[in-house]
């Protein structure tokens, strides 16, 4: 019989459940957490976003260029796209939730990069660490997402206390924003902005004078251009004045109140005050009303410029406005008619008063009122107008132009006086004789010279009589004088007698003195 092998138990097979997470997703999952949440926390403590316009988006970069608040970062650059019109660029920035306060309406940003603003540097540090955008903080509650950045970071923040002004000038002179405002040669603001104005007449400077300075600025202080050197000679003697060296590299702006002022009700903000070119023109005395006036000269007026003095006995009263030159077709002759602003009330109490100009000048010119050129400057040949009484002139009068403009008569300058003086000196001189007062000189010079050769003679022969004569004087003088000579000798004798008796007449004036009877009674000795 066959024995067939025993049959192997059937293992026991265990099923495995449907799904077993693997340890390989461990990581992946703890990864997707932690970055769950930390977009959680970000979305929790993401600010608001905010666009920012530049001119150019130059040294931004996104994801990397920071937002600075007191070198603190607030925010970061997301994105940087152009403006629809191309014009500029567009900024994102993302603010922190704890910088969700800047995004208010007069919040100011700009890009901080090195800057040479006058005499001031600013953004060295970004050679190194890049470019950062730079945020003052406003003040408003008034929410905001869309700014204008500023192309040059801001004078002033908006932190300083201080009181903004506005100033009017002629022109800009060597200021620049960030220029230095001086009170008593401290440094008390400075220049934030300056335009020109609409009709190109002026330009308007904004100031920011920081506290406690603002509260010496009075409705009647006067400001002035601080800049540069100011030159100037006087009876005292040569003056150099500046505010700091600053200011000569610079520019710059000085304030002061008047004295009667100080301490006044301090001026409001905003209040616009004139920017003097200079402290004397600052502090002088207010011109009044001007008054054209036309003076219209027959004589050359090489010399005077526009910008020129009207004198009136030594004191500056007007400048002179134009010069021109006219054709008078009554007389077929040419004139310059020169127009000048006068200032009436330079003259002091002697102003004349009234509201009526030309009667006024009408009873000037009838006292002898007139123009005339003088020389100012004998180097340069430069004129100024002179007005003064001459009460020699011939009579004329003031009259009216059909601008409004008074005409004032003129009498020959200087100049015109000489030359008019050497053709009446050459009249005379053409009207004298000269070829027979010629004809009379040169017989007096032939008789002159015979009169001279006999002289001659006369003294050559009397030189050889008297020579030999005065050197017999002259040693006979000597011998006179010789130390060992009878003269020298009585003399001495003489001058030895005249001291004796001298010494006497002492003796005897003392005795005298002491003993006054003797004079009556004699010597003691004697009786």
């Amino acid at each position: 019989m066959t024995d067939f092998p025993k049959q192997a138990p059937e293992p026991d097979v265990a099923r495995a459940p449907r799904w077993v997470p693997s340890l390989i997703w461990v990581v992946p999952i703890v990864a997707g957490l932690i970055g769950l949440s930390l977009l959680i926390h970000e979305i929790r403590n993401a600010g608001p976003t905010i666009e920012i316009t530049f001119a150019t988006a130059e040294g931004i970069e996104p994801g990397k260029t920071k937002v600075k608040f007191k070198n603190v970062d607030i925010g970061n650059v997301t994105g940087v796209r152009l403006s629809e019109d191309r014009s500029a660029a567009v900024v994102e920035v993302a603010l922190d939730q704890s910088a969700a306060d800047f995004a208010v309406e007069d919040s100011r940003f700009w890009v901080v990069r090195p800057r040479l603003a006058g005499a001031t540097v600013s953004g060295l540090g970004t050679l190194l660490s890049g470019v950062y955008i730079g945020v003052d903080a406003g003040r408003s509650k008034q929410e905001r997402t869309r700014f204008a950045g500023l192309e040059t970071p801001p004078v002033v923040s908006s932190d300083v206390p201080g009181t903004r002004f506005v100033l009017h000038a002629e022109d800009i002179g060597s200021l620049d924003v960030g220029a230095p405002v001086y009170f008593r040669r401290l440094q008390a603001g400075q220049v934030e902005r300056f335009a020109l104005d609409p009709d190109g007449r002026r330009i308007t400077l904004g100031v920011f004078i920081r506290s406690p300075y603002d509260g010496f600025v009075t409705p009647r202080t006067r400001f002035w251009h601080a800049s540069g050197i100011d030159v100037s000679f006087d009876a005292s003697g040569f003056k150099l004045q500046t505010q700091s060296l600053t200011t000569i590299v610079a520019g710059g702006i000085a304030f002061e109140p008047p004295e009667e002022e100080a301490g006044d009700a301090r001026a409001a903000p905003g209040t616009a005050f004139a920017l003097a070119a200079s402290h004397d023109a600052a502090v002088k005395t207010p011109d009044g009303e001007p008054q054209t006036v036309v003076m219209r000269f027959s004589e050359s007026v090489r010399g005077l410029a526009p910008g020129a003095p009207v004198d009136f006995r030594g004191v500056t009263i007007g400048r002179v406005k134009s010069v021109g030159l006219t054709h008078d077709a009554a007389t077929d002759a040419y004139f310059a008619p020169v127009a000048a602003v006068i200032y009436p009330e330079r003259l002091g109490e002697a102003a004349p008063t009234g509201n009526a100009p030309l009667k006024i000048a009408e009873r000037l010119v009838r006292r002898g009122l007139r123009a005339q050129l003088k020389t100012g400057n004998l180097v340069t040949g430069q004129l100024y107008v002179a007005l003064d009484f001459l009460p020699e002139a011939v009579p004329a009068h003031a009259a009216l132009t059909d601008d409004g403009a008074i005409a004032i008569p003129t009498v020959p300058g200087e100049l015109g006086e000489i030359q008019a003086s050497l053709r009446a000196i050459l009249k005379k001189v053409e009207a004298m004789p000269l070829d027979d007062l010629a004809r009379e000189a040169q017989r007096t010079l032939v008789t002159l010279n015979k009169t001279l050769a006999r002289l001659d003679t006369t003294l050559a022969g009397a030189n050889a009589e008297l020579i030999p004569e005065l050197r017999d004087s002259l040693r006979t003088i000597g011998a006179t004088l010789a130390q060992d000579s009878p003269t020298q000798q009585d003399t001495r004798a003489a001058l030895r007698a005249m001291t004796d008796a001298a010494r006497s007449l002492k003796a005897l004036a003392d005795n005298l003195e002491r003993n006054p009877e003797s004079l009556i009674r004699g010597r003691r000795n004697d009786r």
